[in-house]
């Protein structure tokens, strides 16, 4: 497969899961701005998604019709899911070849469905929860088409490298901000609903409840984060794919490099594995998931350098 090919394939997984994570921080911070009797701010939300001065950002950290403009459909925003869609579909335009045509259609969707400006209509006047529900079924059509139409070969495995990675970070990204809050709030400790819509935010608050029954702790929810194997969004599971997936690019005309970034994604599935909550202090949380940060973004580097030709 061309370098350039298997960027593409890349690439294109990696803005569809990131407009995903997006879209569903959106709609529960929202729906827990209209919930709250205290003045609600969007700043954890900005600071994870922004790629803009989060300074200036700041003035509008109060108005969520507002910030849900900005991510969702502001052209200026490099990471507005307009944005990050229309990346998307300028690479799956390029390797047409290599994907279905329904998967190619589906998105073509989703970028139209994204430019439609009753999307706006419905964020500024009317509900945004509707715009973010219309988005959110185009991004499970897509997920739905791709694991039942899409060859099992070497394209399928740079999309599930890219969706996982860029699932792992955002999952890091999320309890990293939430808990960093809580060093300037102590009482969200025992705050049920801030809990809550962190796992909401994630799509693992049903099965937190049916894993553990003596209510909502920190460490607890660290646990299933980052070392749940059955959830779908935790670091572990993340890296389990990342490294099944990346067994199969196997060949013995790159050998020395799939060794390289081979072992890299195997030591850090390890590090992950064998961490302990219980050692996990408030400090040491944020240390170790800046860590495992570095990581995956030194993975995503290396897959760029060996197999991507710096593209």
């Amino acid at each position: 497969m061309l370098s350039r090919v298997a960027s593409s394939l890349y690439w294109l997984s990696r803005y569809v899961e990131r407009s995903d994570g997006m879209l569903r921080m959106l709609k529960i911070n929202y729906a827990s701005s209209q919930d709250t009797i205290q003045e609600f701010t969007w700043k954890p939300v900005i600071r994870i998604f922004s790629s803009d001065d989060e300074n200036e950002l700041l003035n509008i950290q109060h108005d969520s019709r507002a910030v849900i403009e900005y991510l969702l459909l502001n052209r200026e925003n490099p990471n507005s899911i307009l944005n990050i869609i229309t990346l998307a579909r300028e690479n799956a335009r390029s390797v047409q070849e290599h994907i279905p045509k329904d998967l190619w259609q589906c998105l073509n969707e989703y970028y139209h469905t994204v430019k439609d400006e009753k999307l706006l209509w419905y964020v500024q006047k009317d509900d945004p929860i509707t715009a973010l529900d219309i988005l959110i079924k185009q991004v499970m059509l897509y997920h739905g088409t791709a694991d039942s139409a899409m060859e099992r070969g070497e394209s399928r495995s740079f999309m599930k490298i890219g969706k996982h990675l860029e699932r792992s970070i955002q999952s890091i990204d999320i309890l990293d901000i939430k808990f960093s809050s809580i060093s300037t709030n102590p009482d969200l400790l025992t705050d049920i609903a801030y809990w809550k819509h962190l796992l909401l935010s994630l799509g693992g608050y049903e099965l937190y409840l049916k894993t553990y029954r003596q209510g909502f702790d920190a460490k607890n929810i660290i646990e299933l984060v980052m070392l749940n194997n059955d959830f779908p969004r935790s670091a572990l599971y993340s890296m389990h794919n990342i490294e099944r997936y990346f067994g199969r690019l196997k060949s013995e005309n790159n050998i020395e490099h799939y060794n390289n970034l081979s072992f890299k994604i195997g030591r850090l599935r390890s590090m992950i594995t064998y961490s302990s909550v219980n050692n996990m202090g408030e400090e040491e949380l944020h240390n170790y998931l800046t860590q495992i940060r570095a990581e995956l973004f030194g993975i995503g580097s290396s897959l760029n350098e060996y197999y991507f030709a710096n593209s």
